[in-house]
């Protein structure tokens, strides 16, 4: 028999929501991202943060394992915060990738260069991965979260409606997943949604926790 009694009163849930806040309550929590989607997403734990971008030389060595850059590059980011972080300052940063037969598919330079990048995702499978920096004065976690995106195959008129319309040149892989053409060109998604939009949100949930 299902009673009410079974059910968590409001105070009970508030009280759950609020354990990572509560765990976190030392910290001044800092977003280092200029992305609007990551701070939309982070907003949504319910959390006090502060958002602040410093610029850097987003390269990575050559000869890197694609599956390691969005790793390498969130570290990277934090880097000219670190001298900066206070003992209650915790920072976090992140970047995205799209690795589609072994090639890494950053922000498109141009429409030419969106246009080719849609070109090569069309009718395939491809992956994007994101990279977390979790840091503080004393500590640093980083962690990758991957999701399989399935497109179908694009004609020349939906690439350039999209590209007109749209402009997702600050997107990896030129394009948004919360977007038109993630309405009419994605077939299915193996993994986190929240992940292909720039930040696994869940997975950052789990990991400040432990932090």
């Amino acid at each position: 028999m299902i009673s009410k009694d079974n059910f968590p009163t409001f105070q009970e849930s508030h009280l759950r929501e609020s354990a990572l806040a509560n765990h976190l309550s030392k910290y001044t929590i800092t977003l280092g991202s200029q992305s609007p989607r990551r701070k939309e997403l982070f907003a949504g734990l319910n959390l006090p943060f502060l958002v602040e971008v410093r610029e850097i030389d987003e390269q990575y060595p050559a000869n890197m394992p694609a599956v390691e850059v969005p790793e390498f590059l969130a570290r990277l980011k934090a880097v000219p915060f670190k001298h900066d972080l206070t003992p209650n300052g915790l920072l976090i940063t992140a970047d995205t990738i799209v690795l589609i037969d072994s090639h890494v598919l950053g922000k498109p330079l141009d429409y030419e260069h969106a246009f080719e990048m849609l070109q090569l995702l069309s009718g395939k499978k491809h992956v994007v991965i994101t990279g977390v920096c979790i840091t503080s004065q004393d500590k640093e976690i980083t962690f990758s979260d991957y999701s399989n995106v399935f497109f179908k195959t694009l004609t020349t008129e939906e690439i350039d409606y999209y590209l007109t319309h749209y402009q997702p040149y600050d997107k990896a892989g030129s394009y948004g997943v919360q977007e038109w053409i993630g309405y009419i060109a994605i077939e299915k998604i193996e993994g986190s949604y929240f992940n292909v939009m720039g930040l696994p949100i869940q997975r950052l949930y789990e990991e400040l926790l432990k932090f």
